[in-house]
C-alpha cells in the first residue's frame, strides 16, 4: 500500500483556459515533481486550510508539503526550481529587482486571465472573481 502523495500541491483556477493551460506546462516542466488542482473542485480548499478562493482568484498557490504556502511569480519559481535543469532559471527570482517585476508583471497577467484564454466552463456556469 501507497503512503500519501508528498509532493507539492499547485491550485489553479480550473475554469480559466489560460491558467489550466499555465498550470499543466508547470506540471511538464516538474517532470511530475508538482500535483495539479484546481481550487474550484469541490473539497480542494478543505483540503488545503488557511487557503481561501480569494486567495486563490488573485494567484496560483503552491502547498509545500509542510504546509507553507507561495503564491504567484514565487509558486512558478519554487516549481521551476523543483527540476535541476531549471533550478538557474528559478534561482533568478531572487536577483535584487527581478523578484518585485515578476511579481509585478504575474498581477497583470492574473488581472487578465480571463482576457487571455477565456473560460473553461459554459456560459452561464460561472463568473470571475467569485461572483457566483
Amino acid at each position: 500500500m501507497e503512503g500519501p502523495d508528498a509532493r507539492p500541491v499547485l491550485l489553479y483556477d480550473g475554469d480559466c483556459r489560460f491558467c489550466v493551460r499555465q498550470a499543466q506546462r508547470l506540471g511538464r516542466w516538474s517532470d511530475g515533481r508538482i500535483r495539479l488542482e484546481s481550487f474550484r473542485e469541490p473539497g480542494v480548499l478543505a483540503r488545503h486550510p488557511g487557503l481561501t478562493a480569494p486567495a486563490c482568484e488573485q494567484a496560483m498557490q503552491l502547498v509545500l508539503p509542510g504546509g507553507r504556502v507561495l503564491s504567484g511569480a514565487a509558486a512558478g519559481a519554487h516549481v521551476l526550481g523543483l527540476r535541476p535543469l531549471l533550478r538557474p532559471l528559478a534561482r533568478l527570482y531572487g536577483v535584487p529587482g527581478l523578484r518585485a517585476l515578476a511579481d509585478t508583471a504575474y498581477g497583470v497577467v492574473a488581472r487578465n486571465r480571463l482576457r487571455l484564454g477565456g473560460r473553461t466552463c459554459s456560459e452561464g456556469t460561472c463568473v470571475p472573481h467569485g461572483r457566483r
